[in-house]
């Protein structure tokens, strides 16, 4: 009988564990979808719809492996606090700005 039991708790914790992850992993897609999106509203404008950059305003490929190996801590600092003519994006949370340096990393060539 204590082994049913025993059996049944692990169960039990595998799929709450299962569960959580799964809901983890949504949640995770939605907050990069929510920074593809305020980057088309905010971002596009310089860097290109894909990210790609513009010549003409000499804004850098964010799939390039010069953005992609900057440490998430110096992307969310530039878009903290801008850099060269780009402006600080301060009204971004901080959860916002982690979400933004997750979409930057999905460009990754």
């Amino acid at each position: 009988m204590e082994k049913k039991v025993m059996q049944l708790g692990g169960s039990m914790l595998a799929a709450a564990v299962l569960a959580g992850v799964c809901l983890f992993s949504t949640q995770a897609k939605a907050d990069v979808a929510a920074a593809e999106a305020t980057f088309k509203a905010k971002c596009a404008g310089c860097h290109g719809a894909d990210g790609k950059g513009k010549e003409a305003m000499k804004t850098q490929d964010l799939a390039s492996a010069d953005v992609q190996k900057m440490s998430d801590a110096d992307l969310s600092g530039i878009i903290t606090n801008g850099k060269g003519k780009m402006p600080p994006y301060k009204t971004m949370s901080a959860d916002q700005v982690k979400d933004m340096v997750a979409f930057i990393r999905s460009l990754k060539k």
